[in-house]
């Protein structure tokens, strides 16, 4: 697999942020994050899950293997969101409620 800066640059303009801000978030240096963008370093697979997760992709897009930029996974940080990390757990053992509050917030998005 190889990584493919210019799916990089695409995101950090989607995200409306500069290089420097792009480095920041990613806890680096904005010449690490520079030579990402250019090509001129590629960054190791654990770099690219941060990445990815910090820029709310996949690292599939990241590496070219598919065209669509959407997130295939979603971090939930017990800290961060407290409440919504413990609606999830409480979720992951009863398939019938998920469901049911599945369907439920369906029903409200309508």
């Amino acid at each position: 697999m190889k990584f493919i800066p210019e799916r990089l640059i695409s995101l950090r303009k989607e995200l409306g942020i500069t290089k420097a801000e792009a480095a920041r978030r990613l806890n680096i240096t904005p010449m690490g994050y520079g030579r990402y963008e250019s090509g001129e370093r590629e960054p190791s697979y654990q770099a690219v899950a941060f990445i990815a997760q910090t820029f709310n992709t996949s690292i599939q897009y990241l590496y070219g293997e598919t065209d669509d930029s959407s997130a295939s996974t979603i971090m939930i940080s017990s800290e961060k969101d407290p409440e919504l990390y413990l609606l999830v757990e409480s979720l992951q053992n009863d398939k019938d409620m998920l469901k049911r509050l599945c369907a439920y917030a369906k029903q409200l998005a309508k």
